[in-house]
């Protein structure tokens, strides 16, 4: 029974990165309509620049804000250079560009810094959480309530404030919101940064837990919560975080109970039977279209 708890743990811990990092998936697509595979590379963005400020001897406080401004600003800067002019492009196109950004940020880190692992300096030391014969270390329980606490406030965020009901508006129908005297432009542009932003944290975070940096370290735990955002509903900001929980469970409880080496194929399974049986998502809406 204690192994079934820590491995519960476990897949809550890798869970919260996951929904993190769906997050920001699922607002680019809820807004713009854009699968960014680049989303999962910011990951490691984020994680090199707070690696870099803490080795310049800043404070940890610090390199998190500043990792988490470089990469909101990436963001932007992505939207405005790649993939504002092929907005009126075919959809393949986009996609293409978005792995194109994704491959470029990958080689160009590492020419940057190598392509050789580096130890990350950890630096979330707060005491072990003590449930009975459990304990739960910190990165644990501080990874649950930051991914928590941010997908409450973006859920208040896009529901009350006024660039949040502009963000809906676009995101139900652009044409309509531009009548309507919203600036497409700087909503979607914003919108990129908060997802990047939110990639940074989960990035800072990822490495708490696991304190190896490499340049392709956001590949494999960026397409995860994209599957994450799927399973959920993608466009949904509580379907992006239940899809991550989902996600880490099945991947804590199968390297537990079955086997380390199918994790990945069963997550990937998941993904096909979840496109073929559900493909709006357990919280996403079936919308019609008219022909």
């Amino acid at each position: 029974m204690n192994q079934f708890f820590m491995q519960l743990i476990n897949g809550l811990n890798i869970g919260s990165i996951y929904a993190l990092i769906a997050l920001g998936y699922t607002m680019v697509y809820g807004i713009a309509k854009l699968i960014n595979f680049a989303h999962g590379d910011v990951i490691m963005v984020g994680a090199y620049v707070s690696f870099v400020c803490m080795n310049m001897g800043l404070p940890w406080w610090l390199a998190v804000i500043i990792s988490i401004v470089a990469c909101a600003l990436l963001g932007i800067l992505m939207e405005k250079i790649a993939y504002k002019p092929l907005r009126k492009a075919s959809r393949i196109s986009l996609l293409i560009t978005a792995i194109g950004i994704s491959y470029l940020l990958q080689n160009a880190f590492q020419l940057i810094f190598g392509a050789n692992p580096q130890p990350y300096p950890s630096f979330i030391t707060l005491p072990a959480l003590k449930i009975g014969v459990i304990t739960i270390q910190s990165n644990y329980y501080v990874t649950f309530i930051v991914s928590v606490v941010l997908m409450i406030l973006l859920t208040l965020f896009t529901n009350k404030t006024t660039m949040g009901k502009a963000m809906r508006a676009v995101s139900e129908d652009e044409g309509a919101a531009k009548l309507m005297g919203i600036n497409v432009d700087t909503t979607i542009s914003l919108t990129f940064g908060i997802g990047c932003a939110l990639a940074a944290i989960a990035g800072i975070l990822y490495t708490n837990c696991y304190p190896m940096i490499n340049p392709t370290l956001g590949s494999l735990p960026g397409i995860k919560a994209f599957i994450a955002a799927v399973l959920g509903g993608i466009g949904s900001i509580p379907g992006a975080v239940i899809g991550g929980f989902i996600l880490g469970m099945v991947e804590a409880m199968t390297r537990a109970y079955i086997s380390s080496q199918l994790t990945d194929t069963i997550v990937f399974t998941i993904l096909i039977l979840m496109l073929v049986f559900k493909p709006a998502g357990i919280l996403g809406k079936n919308v019609k279209e008219k022909v």
